[in-house]
């Protein structure tokens, strides 16, 4: 496969400098981005209230 310019890059400067600019790049071992699914009475919640303006009578 080809190398992208920016790898290209890179491995040039690695090369003469003898920088490794890969290891100036910030790693954190978790994720910071949170990520939160809603719960079944959150959903239930959501549910209730988008329609609850409507008229749910049985008898109709």
């Amino acid at each position: 496969m080809t190398q992208s310019k920016a790898k290209k890059k890179r491995s040039h400067i690695k090369r003469t400098k003898g920088k490794d600019v890969e290891k100036n790049r910030q790693f954190s071992p978790f994720s910071t981005h949170e990520r939160v699914t809603k719960t079944k009475k959150e959903s239930l919640e959501q549910n209730f209230t988008k329609y609850r303006k409507h008229n749910h009578n049985e008898d109709g």
